[in-house]
């Protein structure tokens, strides 16, 4: 069994200070009259957030906040993977894996913490807490980049199985993810079933997009592919770039921490729930801290390969139905909806919720949403 080292955040002080020397000589481009966020990233948002960056956001005090999180890594195979373990407060605590997306991090899921762990002093039953284990998926955050070639959602699911079965002990584990994360957890469910109590999603993953459909389909079935479609080409520009030329884009973005930041709110703009106002969901602080994460760990680049990776990689079966008992929880202003016919195509679907409000990262927009959630689905699979 491979053994866990207890991490602790400690970014060295030459980084921080580096950072500090490059947001100041910035140079920034023009910008037409007007343009606001239709061109990309509002030029004028991004300086005072690049000011506050400067200014106001204390990085240290993050560390703090997380090392008070109990974090480790491993080594599996040689690959060093960074993950938080928070255990159950209740009388029957059930393993539960969160994985996260991109352009986010495991800080997508630190607001769920409390509500999983100890729902009884959040409002719930104590009998509905469960383990917590959040990694940094590879590539990402303080988890190793990998280094070869066809590092992919396939390996990505193996390497946290190995985490739960081997490394962590537990023989059967429950799953939810977003983004990548859904697709992983999807991967998980098709090769790892004998392992999985169930799983949960926050959408349909985008890989089903690429399926053959078979030739009924309803109504809102066409509908939903059509806007995914739609979607491609209005929003799917750093899709295209990502999975085809993701280095020449790193250049840029691993040198300039304003070029960053640029890359990545905007995305926290445009797929969340926050009617074009980012800070009604998301403060300046939680925005920095994600943006910060990235810079210091350099791992921008190796994120972004995620994306050229699955490219090249084979999807699931198109017509593969996965036997795990499954939950979906549509949020209103994610990326695409599908409708529950679609899902039912692909899953063994025992709870689907359309959700009144919150977007693409919901494990921060709307963690007591996506919390009720999970604990309604994995309650009578306990």
């Amino acid at each position: 069994m491979a053994v866990t080292t207890p991490f602790t955040i400690d970014v060295p002080q030459d980084v921080l200070e580096d950072l500090q020397k490059r947001l100041a000589t910035t140079r920034w481009p023009d910008s037409v009259a007007g343009a606001g966020w239709d061109y990309g990233t509002d030029l004028a948002y991004l300086k005072g957030l690049v000011g506050y960056w400067q200014q106001g956001f204390d990085w240290r005090a993050v560390e703090r906040a997380l090392n008070r999180i109990p974090q480790f890594r491993v080594e599996l195979d040689g690959f060093g993977l960074h993950f938080l373990h928070v255990r159950g407060n209740g009388p029957r605590s059930i393993p539960l894996l969160l994985s996260h997306g991109f352009p986010d991090s495991f800080l997508r899921m630190i607001k769920l913490i409390p509500l999983l762990s100890d729902p009884a002093a959040h409002g719930g039953d104590a009998a509905d807490s469960f383990d917590l284990v959040i990694p940094s998926l590879p590539g990402f955050g303080f988890s190793d980049r990998p280094h070869e070639r066809g590092f992919d959602v396939g390996k990505i699911a193996a390497l946290f199985d190995r985490l739960m079965t081997e490394t962590l002990g537990y023989p059967r584990y429950a799953a939810h993810g977003g983004d990548w994360g859904s697709a992983i957890t999807e991967r998980l469910a098709l090769e790892h079933a004998e392992h999985l109590i169930g799983i949960h999603l926050s959408e349909i993953p985008f890989t089903r997009l690429f399926s053959v459909p078979p030739a009924n389909l309803t109504a809102a079935e066409q509908a939903y592919l059509a806007s995914g479609m739609k979607w491609q080409r209005r929003e799917g520009g750093y899709f295209a770039i990502q999975s085809t030329k993701p280095q020449t884009l790193a250049v840029g973005l691993n040198d300039s921490p304003a070029g960053l930041a640029a890359w990545i709110v905007e995305k926290y703009r445009s797929w969340s729930d926050c009617d074009g106002a980012i800070e009604q969901k998301f403060s300046k602080d939680e925005l920095l801290a994600n943006i910060t994460l990235y810079w210091v760990t350099g791992t921008i680049h190796s994120a972004m390969r995620t994306y050229y990776e699955a490219s090249r990689s084979r999807l699931p079966t198109s017509l593969s139905k996965i036997e795990v008992p499954t939950g979906v929880a549509i949020f209103p202003k994610d990326l695409l909806r599908a409708p529950r016919e679609y899902g039912e195509r692909f899953f063994d679907i025992r709870r689907w919720t359309e959700l009144p409000s919150g977007g693409h990262f919901a494990a921060m927009e709307e963690p007591e949403l996506l919390a009720h959630e999970i604990r309604e689905l994995f309650r009578p699979l306990r």
